[in-house]
């Protein structure tokens, strides 16, 4: 039994193992602090050449360069407020005058034409350009409205139902309750903020009380800005906006009408004239439809800036040849 024993317990035979590389220079699994990672974070340079970096980077592993990710039919938008106005203005004076003057132009006489075609000219230029100003001024005064009220409610409100407007807001883009308990209680101090920057109101003493200034009408920031931002779809209005977009219209406008008016000054035959005035105006009404198309970001394409042109162009028509086939089937005389 002990020799039994013996045996069993007796040590094996040693095997030598095979000598391993030296190990490597650099370390394989960083241990920086995460105090010192932060800080590398925060001083990351965000500027072009991270960028290019980053996309170099990338692109091995998506095949697509983000340097290459741009759209074939980029364009430079303008402002869509200042894109209205001028179509407004410049569409309905490539338009309406040139129909008065169409109609007019069968009565006989270059000089009845440029008379009141003129007259005309003016008196639209005058009356798009009010008509600006006073819908500009209204959008103004509806936010004026708008904003006082929801700023009162929110001061009277509890904060379980501020709080549930928040989330009614938020809560169908992806943001969750906790998120958007975050951006409430910031929303909420920002709003004190803000009130507390604002200036006492002013009454009406300026033209048309455009420079009145209610309670919390500039305010950006806050529980109320954002409400009526993203709760209502609205923005403030700058009170520039109003002069801006009557001087626009009004400008577009007598430019727009002037065009057709041209040629008569220089003709003494109104048949002669208006065939001028048709070409003329023709060529512009179809360039205007597409750089309208361009600037309004419509569709693209051949087909997309042909259906701008010849749009334009079709309504001009219609408009002029209504007026020159009313003054004929009248058959009004000078």
């Amino acid at each position: 039994m002990s020799e039994k024993t013996s045996e069993t317990l007796a040590p094996a035979a040693a095997v030598p193992l095979r000598l391993r590389a030296a190990p490597p220079s650099e370390v394989v699994w960083a241990t920086t602090p995460v105090a010192e990672t932060t800080q590398g974070i925060d001083r990351v340079e965000l500027g072009p050449s991270a960028s290019v970096d980053r996309c170099d980077a990338d692109a091995t592993s998506r095949e697509v360069c983000c340097k290459e990710l741009v759209s074939p039919d980029q364009r430079h938008l303008v402002d869509p407020a200042i894109v209205r106005d001028i179509i407004i203005g410049l569409s309905d004076g490539l338009t309406v005058p040139f129909a008065l003057t169409a109609g007019l132009s069968g009565l006989g006489s270059p000089k009845l034409v440029v008379t009141a075609g003129l007259a005309e000219l003016i008196a639209g230029a005058i009356s798009m350009g009010l008509g600006g100003f006073l819908a500009s001024k209204a959008e103004l005064d509806h936010y004026r409205y708008l904003a006082a009220q929801t700023h009162a409610n929110a001061a009277r409100a509890c904060d379980s139902e501020l709080e549930r407007k928040v989330s009614a807001i938020l809560a169908p883009v992806g943001v969750g309750a906790g998120a958007t308990r975050a951006v409430y209680n910031e929303l909420r101090a920002s709003e004190g903020h803000a009130v507390a920057g604002e200036l006492p109101p002013a009454g009406r003493t300026r033209l048309l009380g455009v420079f009145r200034r209610p309670v919390a009408e500039n305010a950006s920031t806050g529980l109320t800005a954002f409400l009526l931002k993203f709760g209502e779809g609205l923005e403030p209005v700058p009170i520039s906006r109003l002069w801006i977009s009557a001087g626009t219209i009004g400008l577009s406008y007598f430019i727009g009408g002037l065009i057709p008016l041209i040629p008569y000054f220089f003709v003494h035959s109104t048949g002669f004239g208006l065939l001028l005035s048709a070409i003329v105006t023709g060529v512009i009404l179809f360039l205007f439809g597409g750089f309208k198309t361009y600037f309004t970001g419509a569709r693209g394409g051949v087909w997309g800036y042909a259906w701008g042109c010849v749009s334009t162009l079709i309504v001009g028509g219609l408009a002029a040849g209504a007026a020159f086939g009313l003054v004929k089937a009248l058959g009004v005389k000078e």
